[in-house]
């Protein structure tokens, strides 16, 4: 029987997206990429597929991620941004060996080469969040209002006012337990 994974949340900026295989920060962390394959797994859901991964690349993987997630929630909390976490996802960003290319629709797609390893799919992620902590999208960082969460998010939405990282998950985990916590407060019926 295949181990059961939780599933990926998936989001449309590559870097955050990346950050949120790790889950639930402040909370019961949930890691949604502990093996070699669910590396695999995910790098292909988000069209940067390669054939193998060791131990040591899911190592290097998790410490970008980790690295992006801190450099993001420094930028999000406008706060300077940590050196180690500059020199990972600079030292992934050279690392990798990836070609940008145009689609029909007019987006940028990545393109990996066909002997492609783990660490050029990272320099891709990387070269993305470079792209967002500095600012050369249009959007903001921002931290998920979730106490247990606080995932770094990128709000691209027209007011740029997002408060959670998922809609379907902290938003509506916190609008429950609001809805409880006002529901506990108002009297019974009276007998």
């Amino acid at each position: 029987m295949k181990d059961r994974f939780p599933d990926f949340r998936l989001g449309s900026v590559l870097a955050t997206s990346f950050t949120a295989t790790l889950t639930e920060r402040r909370g019961n962390a949930v890691e949604r990429i502990p093996t070699p394959d669910r590396l695999i797994d995910w790098l292909a859901v988000n069209g940067l597929a390669v054939e193998s991964c060791t131990a040591a690349q899911l190592e290097r993987a998790r410490e970008l991620r980790e690295a992006i997630h801190a450099a993001a929630t420094a930028a999000a909390m406008r706060e300077a941004l940590p050196a180690s976490a500059i020199r990972i996802i600079n030292d992934c960003s050279i690392q990798g060996r990836a070609a940008a290319i145009l689609t029909p629709e007019g987006k940028r797609q990545w393109r990996l080469g066909s002997a492609s390893r783990v660490e050029d799919a990272l320099g891709v992620i990387a070269a993305d969040a470079i792209d967002i902590v500095s600012g050369e999208r249009d959007g903001r960082l921002a931290l998920c209002a979730s106490p247990t969460c606080r995932a770094a998010f990128f709000d691209t939405s027209q007011s740029r006012t997002r408060k959670w990282c998922d809609m379907n998950t902290c938003g509506n985990r916190q609008k429950k337990a609001r809805f409880m916590a006002n529901k506990r407060r108002q009297p019974g019926p009276a007998a």
